[in-house]
């Protein structure tokens, strides 16, 4: 997914805010707020971790994109969109996932 297929994708989530949760599946979730946002996040990764397990590439494939579609949802519900995870994706690139990790921990 490139970086404008996520932009786009986190514009119409946005635009979902306003809309009539009867219309809209997003917007339903957002009416439904965080609990039932993170409810969903959840059970796609579950999912996306039994399609890996069950060594099924096209299911992996499709439960990953229900996975990162729902965190979007959320990262919107936060106010944040696709930008920020990719600026700390770009942050960490040349760094040592080791030095990394220990980066956070310290601090």
């Amino acid at each position: 997914m490139s970086d404008d297929t996520l932009r786009e994708l986190a514009a119409t989530l946005e635009a979902r805010k306003q809309a009539d949760p009867d219309s809209s599946y997003v917007a339903r979730l957002y009416a439904k707020g965080l609990d039932a946002i993170l409810k969903k996040v959840g059970e796609e990764a579950a999912e996306t971790l039994l399609a890996a397990k069950n060594g099924d590439p096209e299911h992996l494939v499709r439960e990953t994109a229900d996975l990162w579609f729902h965190t979007l949802v959320l990262l919107a519900h936060q106010g944040l969109g696709p930008d920020a995870v990719l600026d700390e994706l770009r942050r960490r690139c040349g760094v040592s996932g080791l030095t990394e990790k220990a980066a956070r921990v310290a601090g």
